[in-house]
């Protein structure tokens, strides 16, 4: 072969350049939406996860005459000087024991990362855990303050005397949130988890006030994954007035608590 057809098969520095700057140009143009795409399967593995949780809200609710699951029992009367038994598990100083939780029975998963009750847009190591434990809980809340007002731990004093939501009193479980993204923002370089979903505005003194640290997540590119009571699972989009951690994306959806949270808010005030 002789050194002339050599010549003509081999790439010019020209060619090159052109050849790695269009490579550079589709890799550009691609990545955003290989990144959408893998943030969006994110998104759908959440909605499942929650699809799973919703489930069990409704098997506790048939094992126990229709009564919607309690978010922790926490008082004295109800665990002595036991560990606080939160829907989830127990933290106790040494150990997370998720056998103790409301929800082992009917999913039977463990509390680990990448697992079940945890959110893959939140995974272990992008917040900083709740409890004496430090260990995996939840990245998911469960709305205690309006199903179960006696059993939801920190607010449980000043609720306690509202009613321990059953399947057939929920008002309009169709718009009622049951578990959804959460997490909480208290002053630190990362958010904490949080496995309440606590609403925009807190009872107390005979009425409502503005909720300073409300826990819904909308850590899906501005939008919050949420399981309702009656099962389904859907996305909101979060609105600046929501906002209460603009840093960190957490807020609530509106900034009543009604229809979402609390449907009968209203009706609180005597």
């Amino acid at each position: 072969m002789s050194a002339r057809r050599l010549a003509f098969r081999a790439f010019t520095l020209l060619e090159l350049l052109v050849v790695t700057a269009i490579s550079a140009l589709l890799i550009a143009v691609l990545l955003p939406a290989l990144s959408s795409a893998r943030r969006e399967g994110k998104a759908v593995s959440c909605g499942a996860k929650l699809r799973e949780l919703g489930n069990t809200l409704s098997m506790y609710a048939n094992d126990y005459e229709g009564r919607m699951m309690p978010a922790a029992y926490w008082s004295f009367s109800t665990i002595g000087t036991g560990p606080v038994v939160y829907w989830w598990g127990t933290n106790e100083l040494s150990v997370v024991d998720h056998e103790r939780g409301f929800v082992w029975p009917y999913l039977q998963s463990r509390l680990e990362q990448s697992g079940v009750y945890e959110c893959p847009e939140q995974p272990w190591g992008s917040y900083i855990p709740q409890g004496a434990a430090g260990g995996v809980t939840s990245t998911y809340g469960y709305n205690g303050y309006y199903l179960s007002p006696e059993h939801t731990p920190g607010w449980g004093f000043q609720i306690g005397h509202r009613r321990w939501q059953s399947v057939s009193s929920v008002k309009d479980p169709s718009r009622v949130f049951a578990f959804g993204d959460a997490a909480i923002d208290l002053g630190a370089a990362r958010p904490h988890n949080n496995a309440l979903l606590d609403p925009p505005m807190l009872f107390g003194g005979g009425g409502w006030t503005a909720n300073m640290n409300p826990t819904t997540s909308f850590r899906h590119r501005h939008r919050a994954q949420i399981v309702h009571v009656d099962g389904h699972v859907a996305a909101y989009r979060a609105e600046p007035a929501w906002l209460t951690s603009a840093r960190f994306g957490i807020g609530a959806v509106g900034v009543e608590n009604g229809p979402w949270y609390v449907p009968d808010w209203h009706d609180w005030i005597d």
